[in-house]
């Protein structure tokens, strides 16, 4: 990857969590209204702060991406690929079942509810994505789209997790889903050879 495609990369992904972030942001205080606007500059300033959030957790999210690709060559270099898929495979289901299930009934840190939603949505979205990732390379890119979609995912949303509110994990989990799924789609396109 050269220095401009990963600059692409970059730019884009910031734009694309920073957007994320202002439709939840814009969308929690259409639904709540916790924040009292005391002057027209508010109504502006607000989605500015928005832009700027999404923008850090696009930053974080673009860590997350960069450990992945490192995970990912080293799972290769050490297993065989199909050895490598299974336990990608099998490492999502368990932070999916930790996710939904094993912090309520075995710390009981939160509702259930909560949790089995937040997991559905994740692994809704890690599906839909792997789909169209799959639809414009080949049937090898399912498992490791949908463990990054999944695994990485909930690894990177922990921090938001322990707060427990659902609002802040609402706030971050649109941009940085948005964030992820765009790099995972755009990853195939941006290290193609140039033809011609």
């Amino acid at each position: 990857m050269s220095i401009r495609k990963w600059f692409y990369l970059f730019w884009t992904t910031l734009l694309i969590g920073a957007g994320g972030a202002v439709v939840a942001g814009l969308a929690l205080q259409a639904v709540n209204g916790r924040i009292e606007f005391k002057s027209t500059a508010d109504l502006f300033i607000y989605p500015l702060i928005l832009f700027g959030y999404g923008m850090l957790v696009s930053v974080y999210s673009q860590l997350g991406f960069f450990a992945y690709l490192i995970l990912n060559y080293m799972g290769t270099g050490v297993f065989r690929r199909k050895v490598w898929q299974y336990i990608q495979l099998v490492l999502a289901v368990l932070a999916l079942l930790e996710l939904i299930f094993l912090r309520t009934f075995v710390g009981g840190e939160r509702n259930v509810v909560s949790d089995l939603i937040l997991g559905i949505v994740i692994l809704l979205t890690a599906i839909i994505v792997s789909y169209f990732k799959v639809r414009s390379t080949n049937s090898s890119a399912w498992i490791p789209t949908f463990f990054f979609m999944t695994a990485i995912t909930i690894v990177e949303t922990i921090g938001v997790l322990r707060i427990g509110v659902d609002s802040a994990t609402v706030f971050i989990v649109i941009p940085l889903i948005a964030s992820n799924a765009f790099q995972i789609l755009m990853l195939h396109r941006i290290l193609k050879p140039r033809t011609g």
